[in-house]
């Protein structure tokens, strides 16, 4: 995923690279929730930090967004159960479509170690 994160007053500032239909569907304020491993890095992250997501289809595009919440899950089945696809990736994608794309970038011993934020 790459990305830095650094340090301006008391708020952090990370970039996370996003595919190109969920960077559509933050633009488009359909998806108003993003979810990582939550591993060291995103371990990081605070209530009022600045998220600035960069689009692999154009790294020119970006958001910036402030966290407003951050609620922790044991993996990404969980994730499910508490929110709308809509809200988590996109609308239109299945249950198990979503949960084999999540496995793709996080494996289940990679969940079940670090959980998800």
């Amino acid at each position: 995923m790459g990305g830095r994160a650094w340090s301006t007053r008391h708020n952090m500032i990370h970039k996370m690279r996003l595919h190109n239909e969920p960077f559509i569907s933050i633009k488009n304020k359909s998806k108003d929730i993003e979810l990582r491993l939550n591993d060291e890095k995103r371990r990081q992250l605070k209530v009022g930090d600045k998220l600035i997501f960069i689009s692999r289809g154009n790294y020119t595009d970006q958001i910036t967004a402030i966290v407003k919440k951050l609620v922790y899950f044991k993996d990404f089945v969980e994730v499910t159960k508490a929110y709308e696809m809509k809200r988590i990736y996109l609308e239109d994608t299945s249950l198990d479509e979503y949960l084999e794309l999540m496995s793709q970038f996080y494996s289940k011993e990679e969940q079940e170690e670090y959980g998800v934020v």
